[in-house]
Protein backbone atom coordinates (compact mmCIF):
# COMPACT_ATOMS: atom_id res chain seq x y z
CA UNK A 1 0.00 0.00 0.00
CA UNK A 2 1.42 3.39 -0.99
CA UNK A 3 1.60 6.00 1.73
CA UNK A 4 1.42 9.79 1.46
CA UNK A 5 3.30 11.71 -1.17
CA UNK A 6 6.73 12.64 0.17
CA UNK A 7 8.52 15.90 -0.64
CA UNK A 8 12.30 15.62 -0.52
CA UNK A 9 13.68 19.05 0.42
CA UNK A 10 17.42 19.65 0.31
CA UNK A 11 18.85 22.25 2.69
CA UNK A 12 22.46 22.32 1.58
CA UNK A 13 23.96 24.31 4.41
CA UNK A 14 26.93 24.30 6.74
CA UNK A 15 26.31 27.92 7.75
CA UNK A 16 25.73 27.15 11.41
CA UNK A 17 28.50 24.69 12.10
CA UNK A 18 32.25 24.26 12.69
CA UNK A 19 33.50 23.91 9.11
CA UNK A 20 32.37 23.12 5.57
CA UNK A 21 31.24 19.74 4.28
CA UNK A 22 27.65 19.22 5.39
CA UNK A 23 26.34 21.35 2.53
CA UNK A 24 27.28 18.41 0.28
CA UNK A 25 25.04 15.94 2.11
CA UNK A 26 21.75 16.36 0.19
CA UNK A 27 23.45 15.70 -3.14
CA UNK A 28 25.43 12.81 -1.68
CA UNK A 29 22.30 11.18 -0.26
CA UNK A 30 20.57 11.45 -3.62
CA UNK A 31 23.61 10.00 -5.40
CA UNK A 32 23.71 7.14 -2.90
CA UNK A 33 20.16 6.19 -3.88
CA UNK A 34 17.98 7.50 -1.06
CA UNK A 35 15.18 8.72 -3.33
CA UNK A 36 15.26 5.52 -5.40
CA UNK A 37 15.17 3.47 -2.20
CA UNK A 38 11.87 5.12 -1.30
CA UNK A 39 10.38 4.86 -4.77
CA UNK A 40 11.26 1.18 -5.00
CA UNK A 41 9.09 0.63 -1.91
CA UNK A 42 6.13 2.28 -3.59
CA UNK A 43 6.51 5.70 -1.96
CA UNK A 44 5.50 8.57 -4.23
CA UNK A 45 8.34 11.11 -4.06
CA UNK A 46 8.55 14.67 -5.33
CA UNK A 47 12.14 15.88 -5.16
CA UNK A 48 12.24 19.66 -4.68
CA UNK A 49 15.99 19.83 -5.14
CA UNK A 50 17.97 22.08 -2.83
CA UNK A 51 15.88 25.06 -1.73
CA UNK A 52 18.89 26.92 -0.32
CA UNK A 53 22.68 26.61 -0.35
CA UNK A 54 25.03 28.18 2.18
CA UNK A 55 28.61 27.14 2.85
CA UNK A 56 30.44 27.72 6.13
CA UNK A 57 32.48 30.91 6.36
CA UNK A 58 34.37 32.21 9.39
CA UNK A 59 32.62 34.89 11.42
CA UNK A 60 34.08 37.57 13.67
CA UNK A 61 36.26 35.96 16.33
CA UNK A 62 34.35 37.31 19.39
CA UNK A 63 30.90 36.30 18.09
CA UNK A 64 28.81 34.21 20.48
CA UNK A 65 26.27 33.39 17.74
CA UNK A 66 28.37 32.89 14.64
CA UNK A 67 26.85 33.59 11.22
CA UNK A 68 23.47 34.25 12.85
CA UNK A 69 22.03 36.16 9.90
CA UNK A 70 22.92 33.43 7.40
CA UNK A 71 21.64 30.69 9.70
CA UNK A 72 18.33 32.54 9.99
CA UNK A 73 18.13 32.90 6.20
CA UNK A 74 18.67 29.16 5.76
CA UNK A 75 16.19 28.20 8.45
CA UNK A 76 13.59 30.57 6.98
CA UNK A 77 14.00 28.96 3.55
CA UNK A 78 13.51 25.54 5.18
CA UNK A 79 10.40 26.78 7.01
CA UNK A 80 8.87 28.15 3.81
CA UNK A 81 9.54 24.95 1.86
CA UNK A 82 8.19 22.70 4.60
CA UNK A 83 5.09 24.85 5.02
CA UNK A 84 4.41 24.86 1.28
CA UNK A 85 4.54 21.08 0.98
CA UNK A 86 2.47 20.52 4.10
CA UNK A 87 -0.10 22.85 2.61
CA UNK A 88 -0.24 20.58 -0.45
CA UNK A 89 -0.67 17.47 1.67
CA UNK A 90 2.88 16.14 1.32
CA UNK A 91 5.14 14.77 4.04
CA UNK A 92 8.41 16.75 4.08
CA UNK A 93 11.64 14.75 4.20
CA UNK A 94 14.34 17.37 4.78
CA UNK A 95 17.95 16.55 3.93
CA UNK A 96 20.54 18.72 5.71
CA UNK A 97 22.77 20.32 6.39
CA UNK A 98 23.59 21.23 9.99
CA UNK A 99 21.18 20.89 12.91
CA UNK A 100 20.02 24.51 12.84
CA UNK A 101 17.76 23.64 9.91
CA UNK A 102 15.49 21.81 12.36
CA UNK A 103 14.42 25.18 13.76
CA UNK A 104 13.18 26.04 10.30
CA UNK A 105 11.38 22.71 9.96
CA UNK A 106 9.75 23.24 13.36
CA UNK A 107 8.66 26.75 12.39
CA UNK A 108 7.22 25.52 9.10
CA UNK A 109 5.26 22.69 10.72
CA UNK A 110 3.91 25.01 13.42
CA UNK A 111 2.29 27.17 10.75
CA UNK A 112 -0.06 24.23 10.15
CA UNK A 113 0.01 22.26 13.40
CA UNK A 114 0.23 24.26 16.61
CA UNK A 115 0.38 21.02 18.59
CA UNK A 116 3.58 19.76 16.94
CA UNK A 117 6.29 18.08 19.01
CA UNK A 118 9.88 17.09 18.31
CA UNK A 119 11.60 13.72 18.70
CA UNK A 120 15.25 14.78 18.79
CA UNK A 121 17.40 11.71 18.04
CA UNK A 122 20.83 13.25 18.41
CA UNK A 123 24.17 12.51 20.02
CA UNK A 124 24.07 15.91 21.73
CA UNK A 125 21.37 17.77 23.65
CA UNK A 126 22.37 21.04 21.89
CA UNK A 127 21.57 23.17 24.93
CA UNK A 128 24.43 25.65 24.70
CA UNK A 129 23.40 29.31 24.43
CA UNK A 130 25.14 32.45 23.24
CA UNK A 131 25.62 33.25 26.94
CA UNK A 132 27.29 29.93 27.79
CA UNK A 133 29.05 29.02 24.57
CA UNK A 134 32.78 28.47 24.24
CA UNK A 135 32.60 28.36 20.44
CA UNK A 136 29.72 30.53 19.23
CA UNK A 137 28.67 27.68 16.93
CA UNK A 138 24.88 27.74 16.57
CA UNK A 139 24.85 24.09 15.55
CA UNK A 140 25.31 23.27 19.25
CA UNK A 141 22.45 25.55 20.34
CA UNK A 142 19.42 24.31 18.43
CA UNK A 143 17.41 22.97 21.35
CA UNK A 144 18.27 25.99 23.49
CA UNK A 145 16.78 28.24 20.82
CA UNK A 146 13.70 26.05 20.41
CA UNK A 147 13.03 26.22 24.15
CA UNK A 148 13.53 29.99 24.30
CA UNK A 149 16.72 29.83 26.36
CA UNK A 150 18.14 32.24 23.80
CA UNK A 151 16.27 35.24 22.45
CA UNK A 152 17.30 36.36 18.99
CA UNK A 153 16.11 36.16 15.38
CA UNK A 154 16.68 32.40 15.26
CA UNK A 155 14.61 31.60 18.32
CA UNK A 156 11.90 34.02 17.05
CA UNK A 157 11.66 32.28 13.69
CA UNK A 158 8.22 30.74 14.08
CA UNK A 159 4.63 31.72 14.83
CA UNK A 160 5.11 31.43 18.60
CA UNK A 161 7.81 31.92 21.21
CA UNK A 162 9.24 29.74 22.44
CA UNK A 163 8.86 27.35 19.54
CA UNK A 164 8.64 24.40 21.91
CA UNK A 165 7.41 23.74 25.43
CA UNK A 166 9.34 21.16 27.44
CA UNK A 167 6.55 18.60 27.27
CA UNK A 168 6.60 18.65 23.45
CA UNK A 169 10.24 17.66 23.22
CA UNK A 170 11.98 14.33 23.73
CA UNK A 171 15.77 14.09 23.73
CA UNK A 172 16.77 10.64 22.52
CA UNK A 173 20.22 9.07 22.23
CA UNK A 174 22.24 11.97 23.62
CA UNK A 175 25.55 11.35 25.38
CA UNK A 176 24.80 11.06 29.07
CA UNK A 177 27.04 12.92 31.50
CA UNK A 178 27.69 12.34 35.16
CA UNK A 179 25.05 13.61 37.61
CA UNK A 180 27.23 16.64 38.36
CA UNK A 181 27.60 17.83 34.78
CA UNK A 182 25.82 20.99 33.69
CA UNK A 183 23.63 19.06 31.25
CA UNK A 184 22.36 16.55 33.80
CA UNK A 185 21.77 19.25 36.41
CA UNK A 186 19.78 21.25 33.85
CA UNK A 187 17.68 18.25 32.82
CA UNK A 188 16.99 17.22 36.41
CA UNK A 189 15.50 20.67 37.01
CA UNK A 190 13.06 20.27 34.06
CA UNK A 191 11.09 17.06 34.67
CA UNK A 192 8.62 17.79 31.87
CA UNK A 193 11.46 17.47 29.36
CA UNK A 194 11.65 13.75 28.61
CA UNK A 195 15.06 12.30 27.83
CA UNK A 196 16.50 8.90 26.97
CA UNK A 197 20.29 8.80 26.98
CA UNK A 198 22.45 6.72 24.68
CA UNK A 199 23.14 4.12 27.36
CA UNK A 200 19.41 3.44 27.67
CA UNK A 201 18.94 3.21 23.91
CA UNK A 202 21.82 0.77 23.53
CA UNK A 203 20.36 -1.49 26.20
CA UNK A 204 16.90 -1.85 24.60
CA UNK A 205 16.35 0.32 21.52
CA UNK A 206 12.82 -0.76 20.62
CA UNK A 207 11.34 -0.54 24.11
CA UNK A 208 13.07 2.77 24.76
CA UNK A 209 11.88 4.18 21.44
CA UNK A 210 8.31 3.14 22.22
CA UNK A 211 8.53 4.81 25.61
CA UNK A 212 9.90 8.00 24.04
CA UNK A 213 7.18 8.07 21.42
CA UNK A 214 4.44 7.43 23.98
CA UNK A 215 5.75 10.26 26.13
CA UNK A 216 5.61 12.70 23.24
CA UNK A 217 2.19 11.52 22.12
CA UNK A 218 0.80 12.57 25.50
CA UNK A 219 1.10 16.24 24.57
CA UNK A 220 1.82 16.49 20.83
CA UNK A 221 -0.71 15.80 18.10
CA UNK A 222 1.88 15.94 15.31
CA UNK A 223 5.46 14.72 15.29
CA UNK A 224 8.73 15.88 13.76
CA UNK A 225 11.54 13.32 13.78
CA UNK A 226 15.06 14.77 13.77
CA UNK A 227 17.87 12.28 13.20
CA UNK A 228 21.45 13.43 13.54
CA UNK A 229 23.97 10.88 12.31
CA UNK A 230 26.19 11.72 15.29
CA UNK A 231 23.80 9.66 17.42
CA UNK A 232 25.62 6.71 15.81
CA UNK A 233 29.01 5.73 17.23
CA UNK A 234 31.56 7.15 14.78
CA UNK A 235 33.59 3.95 15.05
CA UNK A 236 30.69 2.24 13.29
CA UNK A 237 29.76 5.01 10.86
CA UNK A 238 32.37 7.75 10.28
CA UNK A 239 30.03 10.33 8.75
CA UNK A 240 29.19 12.68 11.61
CA UNK A 241 30.36 16.25 11.14
CA UNK A 242 31.39 16.29 14.80
CA UNK A 243 32.49 12.70 15.54
CA UNK A 244 31.42 10.82 18.67
CA UNK A 245 33.67 7.88 19.43
CA UNK A 246 32.57 5.25 21.93
CA UNK A 247 29.21 6.89 22.62
CA UNK A 248 25.87 6.81 20.87
CA UNK A 249 24.53 3.63 19.33
CA UNK A 250 25.42 1.24 16.48
CA UNK A 251 23.82 1.99 13.13
CA UNK A 252 21.60 -1.09 13.32
CA UNK A 253 20.29 0.08 16.70
CA UNK A 254 19.49 3.52 15.29
CA UNK A 255 17.54 1.83 12.51
CA UNK A 256 15.46 -0.15 14.99
CA UNK A 257 14.52 2.99 16.87
CA UNK A 258 13.76 4.92 13.68
CA UNK A 259 11.26 2.28 12.56
CA UNK A 260 9.31 2.97 15.76
CA UNK A 261 9.37 6.75 15.31
CA UNK A 262 8.70 6.84 11.58
CA UNK A 263 5.78 4.49 11.94
CA UNK A 264 3.91 6.92 14.19
CA UNK A 265 0.58 8.03 12.71
CA UNK A 266 1.27 11.58 13.92
CA UNK A 267 4.39 11.92 11.74
CA UNK A 268 4.43 15.35 10.09
CA UNK A 269 8.06 15.81 8.95
CA UNK A 270 11.47 14.12 9.02
CA UNK A 271 14.87 15.83 9.18
CA UNK A 272 18.19 14.08 8.47
CA UNK A 273 21.24 16.08 9.52
CA UNK A 274 24.99 16.33 10.12
CA UNK A 275 26.34 14.03 7.41
CA UNK A 276 29.74 15.13 6.12
CA UNK A 277 30.43 13.04 3.00
CA UNK A 278 34.07 14.15 2.81
CA UNK A 279 34.88 12.13 5.94
CA UNK A 280 34.49 8.80 4.15
CA UNK A 281 35.02 9.35 0.42
CA UNK A 282 34.69 5.69 -0.62
CA UNK A 283 30.92 5.95 -0.22
CA UNK A 284 30.62 2.67 1.68
CA UNK A 285 29.51 4.34 4.90
CA UNK A 286 26.95 6.46 3.06
CA UNK A 287 25.60 3.33 1.36
CA UNK A 288 25.12 1.70 4.78
CA UNK A 289 23.35 4.82 6.03
CA UNK A 290 20.98 4.81 3.05
CA UNK A 291 20.30 1.10 3.47
CA UNK A 292 19.44 1.50 7.16
CA UNK A 293 17.80 4.92 7.33
CA UNK A 294 16.34 4.75 3.85
CA UNK A 295 15.11 1.26 4.64
CA UNK A 296 13.33 2.49 7.78
CA UNK A 297 11.76 5.34 5.82
CA UNK A 298 10.71 3.04 2.98
CA UNK A 299 9.18 0.49 5.34
CA UNK A 300 7.22 3.01 7.35
CA UNK A 301 6.18 5.47 4.64
CA UNK A 302 5.27 2.73 2.21
CA UNK A 303 2.84 1.26 4.73
CA UNK A 304 1.12 4.44 5.90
Amino acid sequence: MTGPEVAVIGVASSAGTHHAGQERAPAALRSAGLVERLRSAGVVVVDRGDVVESVFAPDDFPSTARSLDRVVEVATAAADAVSADLGEGRLPLVLGGDCTITLGVMAGVLRHHSDAGLLYFDGDADLATPGTTSSGVLDAMGIAHLLGLADNALSRLGPCWPLLADERLVLFGYEKGTPETHLEVFLAARPALARFADVEVRADPVTTARQALARLQESAGHLIVHFDVDAVDSRDLPLANFPHYGTGVPLVTAGEALVVFLGAPELAAVVLTEINPSYEPSGRALARYVETVGGALATCLGNR
